[in-house]
């Protein structure tokens, strides 16, 4: 594939995370702008066109990047799905609240949420989508996770499933499908793994899943454009099972079958956010409304080996702490306000969008310390008021059971990583010259390795007693 010449590698100094508060102020403000995230699932960095792909169809999201800002450097907060969700809500570290990884935990209620933080702003505040913080039927039964549905974390309405739903007619096991415990054919999860407040969704619930999670996010956005909403939209595409139309796959007619699946669904979920995008002008809110767009962490391990997904030219996949795992495509929209055109190559994360929310709406929670926020306010980058970040950036996941304790942090142009594997060693890359993570530099300057190990262990450290309860009212 051939990326843009545009690729530029500059990152910044960074240090330790600063406070935010507990008190959230209970005001209204009707002229407050309407904000959605949107977050594809397991898209890789070099999985959309804005990023230099050149067969992949994502006009919208092109349109969307071009419109507004584009960020070029753009990491989520761990290299796979649960983890990177709780740390786009509450603007911190995965390992301050304690989901280390898929299926390992749910949203502890004392977390405060942008939901939370909005709600209490008077904002409508709606989820659609895969939440997978949390279960969100009370009678599921697991030995990891626990009931933890998005009513309990901010959001007015929901229309939600646990985790992952086949990406076309979800509530049907795909007839190639041999993992996971579902026969082909055989009704997914019990056949109704939508929740919409509380109960089942069990109507419209076939074809494209990206649109049908629309087809609930549209009268949400209808029925609140009078009021200052905040809209949480989290597609299952293009997650295993990715399977496309054939309206989609007919888009790709040199491709392969894994590919024509894998494109085509990005291509339908890339209609459905044109189609919210359209609406928006529709109403006449899109002057008031910032949209962000992310996918939740790399492509795919097994689809990215096999040549289908991509990280662009960076190293590594969903579940490895390299770039290719962290990196992801990312840019927002908000007209008259983020001028076209616009990009950055500073360093920005998922923790990020707490801060830069409580900014926008001008909420003071951020400045008024009394828990960490590991985020920053992206507006200053956009606007080029700012030129670096401020602090490190820190990702990692574990399930010891099998030994992965990935842990990584990015200070300045240095990157130190632990491999997310049994006994995984300590890495060393100059991300300024050595962008691709192609040369370990830990044995050649042991000195650098040590000092970044310390920071590394300080940031652990200060997560523990986070998630130990330092943070949490007894």
């Amino acid at each position: 594939m051939n990326l843009p010449s545009r690729i530029s590698f500059l990152c910044f100094a960074f240090t330790l995370a600063v406070p935010a508060t507990q008190l959230i102020a209970e005001t209204t403000d009707t002229n407050s702008p309407n904000v959605i995230l949107l977050m594809s699932d397991d898209q890789g960095w070099g999985d959309v066109g804005f990023n230099g792909n050149e067969v992949v169809q994502t006009p919208n999201l092109d349109a969307m990047a071009s419109a507004g800002v584009r960020f070029d450097r753009f990491y989520a907060a761990a290299p796979l799905c649960s983890p990177t969700r709780g740390s786009c809500l509450t603007g911190r570290y995965p390992f301050r609240f304690g989901i280390l990884a898929a299926h390992t935990g749910g949203m502890r209620v004392g977390e405060i949420t942008i939901a939370e933080m909005l709600q209490k702003r008077g904002y409508a505040t709606g989820m659609f989508g895969k939440w997978h913080i949390g279960w969100v039927k009370p009678d599921e039964v697991s030995t990891r996770g626990f009931y933890s549905p998005p009513s309990h974390h901010g959001f007015d309405e929901y229309f939600a499933t646990t985790s992952a739903v086949p990406t076309w007619d979800p509530t049907i096991t795909p007839q190639d499908w041999d993992s996971w415990g579902n026969g082909p054919g055989e009704p997914w999860k019990g056949g109704f793994p939508y929740v919409h407040n509380g109960r089942e969704a069990k109507e419209n619930l076939s074809g494209d899943d990206s649109r049908v999670i629309m087809d609930r996010v549209i009268p949400f956005i209808e029925a609140n454009q009078a009021k200052p909403f905040f809209a949480t939209v989290w597609f299952h595409a293009p997650h295993e099972p990715v399977v496309a139309g054939e309206e989609f796959k007919k888009l790709y007619p040199k491709a392969g079958s894994k590919r024509k699946n894998y494109y085509g669904c990005i291509t339908a979920m890339d209609q459905q956010v044109g189609r919210l995008r359209a609406k928006l002008r529709e109403l006449g809110i899109e002057k008031n409304t910032v949209v962000f767009f992310c996918s939740d962490n790399g492509p795919s391990d097994g689809l990215a080996k096999k040549g289908v997904a991509s990280a662009g030219p960076f190293k590594g996949h969903k579940h490895t702490m390299y770039e290719g795992g962290l990196l992801v495509p990312a840019c927002a929209e908000w007209p008259g306000t983020i001028p076209a055109g616009t990009s950055t190559e500073v360093r920005c994360s998922t923790v990020d969008f707490l801060p830069t929310v409580a900014s926008i709406v001008g909420d003071s929670m951020v400045q008024k310390a009394t828990r960490p926020i590991d985020g920053i306010d992206l507006m200053p980058l956009i606007r080029g008021e700012a030129k670096d970040r401020d602090r490190d950036l820190f990702f990692g996941y574990r399930r010891l059971y099998q030994g992965i304790d990935g842990q990584s942090i990015i200070s300045g142009d240095w990157k130190l990583l632990q491999e997310a594997k049994k006994n995984g060693r300590l890495r060393l890359y100059d991300l300024s010259k050595d962008p691709f993570e192609t040369q370990d530099l830990s044995e050649e300057m042991p000195e650098q390795t040590e000092q970044l190990r310390k920071q590394l262990e300080e940031l652990q450290a200060s997560c523990q007693r986070s998630r130990d309860g330092g943070d949490y009212r007894y």
